[in-house]
């Protein structure tokens, strides 16, 4: 085998396959806006869409890749990566369909826009099955920068100005400490990258080296909760949200967060390994602090992208079990909560658009009466609320019976009773919404409900909007009764992870013999 032929075989582009189409979307987009201008805002859109459809095509069929390694081993696309990677490009296809008539409206282009979501997707692609430091970096600031410039796409309003400003501050001095924090790893480990080198190099010692060691995971977690928007790495949450583009908010309320979990669970489970009680305990503190504040402070909102800002807050606590698990079944919930939040959550923040296209505003208290002017919204919105409440036979619930049992399973009977608890306030917030919009007699419908437009899905992209809706709320309502398939290809992912082998491998040791006692 000649020199070249040998490189090829080591990039192993078959490996990135999804990856590339998702480039081959952005260049074509971008070059179709260049050559069309203001007149290929009629198929661009629905172009990108198919583009990372056909990434998810890529990503189910390259299940079971027998060489999933590509770029000399910096990228593993094994299936622990493929499904968090399909939960990324799923996420920018359903924000790109409910950003059309959005981001037209406003005035601004909606080509670039969408070229700067493929770009985050992108980087939240990569992060996902990233296994070297440069490269974990490198995908972390695609995501961000991407993040960044989308936060700030409205650029005539002030709040999206502000919101952009404080998410880059704060997201500055995040990435500077986790990329100490990785730094620390690269000298600890004599100078390797590649995060499963360094789990066989370094092992908690004494003195300095102890020291240090300790260091960079307060570090890494540090830069790894910001970007889930773990409390209290959450301050710029609720300002990002209520001032960012609404399509913004949802991209990085579940890619987003779906790639930081993903980078989460390979440092941890693999460079950190040998610290394993130390980052269960720091994780458990962070899932406490973030179900109570996020779900406590929701209560108090009165508007409704804050509301689901303080949400996500709390829910990122819940997912944070299955972490602190660290067990098959904990890491196997986690994939199925992120998977069904998807929905439900990409579900309630397109209600929220459409709301906020027909009356200009965001408030809780204009819901009231919405039934009597639009049951399909009202409809759609209620079951996605309750679904991220955890009403039974929705999704919601089935997610959180299956993370809280593998929390409990694991011995984490505080951490489980506390989230019971928070879910129930939870329930109390979300209700209130439903309450408002249903409830409420004729005579008490809010001035901006009375004012409310007739309802038509005839206009430029209002019925790739639509589609999504309807979509959504059938998944949001169905998958958690048919939740097998979902269920087994979490199971398969981790359990086929050579990632997860060595951390698993303990536990499951630890837990057959409790059950055989």
């Amino acid at each position: 085998m000649d020199f070249s032929s040998q490189i090829a075989s080591q990039l192993n582009a078959i490996a990135i396959l999804p990856e590339g189409i998702v480039i081959i979307t952005l260049l074509l987009v971008l070059i179709g806006d260049l050559i069309f201008g203001r007149k290929a805002a009629s198929w661009l859109p629905y172009f990108a869409i198919g583009g990372l459809l056909a990434s998810v095509v890529a990503l189910v069929l390259g299940w079971d890749n027998p060489n999933p390694q590509s770029f000399l081993g910096s990228f593993v696309g094994d299936n622990l990566s493929i499904v968090f990677r399909i939960i990324v490009a799923l996420s920018a296809a359903i924000t790109i369909s409910m950003s059309i008539t959005y981001i037209e409206n406003t005035g601004t282009a909606l080509a670039e826009f969408i070229c700067i979501l493929l770009t985050a997707t992108l980087g939240g692609m990569f992060l996902c099955g990233a296994s070297e430091l440069v490269m974990i970096f490198v995908s972390l600031e695609m995501l961000s920068i991407s993040s960044y410039l989308m936060t700030g796409y409205m650029k005539r309003d002030p709040r999206s100005n502000e919101a952009a400003l404080k998410y880059l501050l704060i997201g500055a001095a995040s990435s500077a400490i986790f990329l100490y924090g990785l730094s620390l790893l690269y000298g600890l480990s004599g100078g390797l990258t590649d995060i499963n080198a360094i789990a066989s190099t370094i092992q908690p010692g004494t003195g300095l080296e102890s020291l240090g060691l300790a260091i960079a995971l307060v570090f890494v977690i540090a830069g790894i909760a910001f970007k889930i928007s773990a409390v209290p790495f959450h301050q710029w949450t609720p300002d990002v949200y209520e001032g960012s583009p609404t399509p913004v908010v949802a991209f990085l309320s579940v890619g987003s967060k779906a790639a930081g979990f993903a980078l989460a669970i390979r440092l941890l489970a693999t460079a950190f390994n040998p610290m394993g009680e130390q980052w269960q305990f720091i994780f458990t503190a962070l899932a406490i602090l973030s179900m109570v504040l996020g779900n406590v402070v929701a209560l108090a909102q009165t508007s409704m992208k804050r509301m689901l800002a303080y949400s996500s807050i709390g829910q990122a606590g819940f997912v944070m079990i299955g972490l602190v698990a660290d067990s098959q079944a904990g890491y196997s919930s986690m994939i199925f909560y992120l998977f069904i939040y998807l929905f439900m959550n990409l579900g309630a923040f397109t209600c929220v658009i459409l709301f906020a296209l027909r009356t200009g505003t965001d408030k809780i208290s204009d819901y009231a009466g919405l039934y009597q002017k639009d049951p399909l919204l009202t409809l759609g919105l209620s079951l996605c609320l309750l679904s991220l409440g955890g009403i039974p036979p929705l999704a919601g619930f089935f997610g959180k019976i299956y993370i809280f049992w593998a929390g409990w399973q694991s011995g984490l009977y505080g951490l489980v009773l506390t989230a019971l608890v928070t879910s129930v306030i939870s329930i109390y917030y979300y209700i209130r919404v439903v309450k408002m919009m249903v409830v409420k007699e004729p005579q008490e419908m809010s001035e901006v409900v009375k004012r409310y437009p007739p309802v038509r899905w005839n206009l430029p992209g209002m019925r790739a909007m639509q589609v999504s809706l309807v979509l959504l709320v059938v998944a949001t309502s169905l998958i958690g009764i048919l939740s097998n398939p979902v269920v087994t290809v979490a199971n398969n992912s981790v359990i086929s992870s050579s990632v997860l082998e060595s951390a698993i491998a303990p536990n499951q040791v630890i837990n057959d013999i409790a059950i055989n006692k």
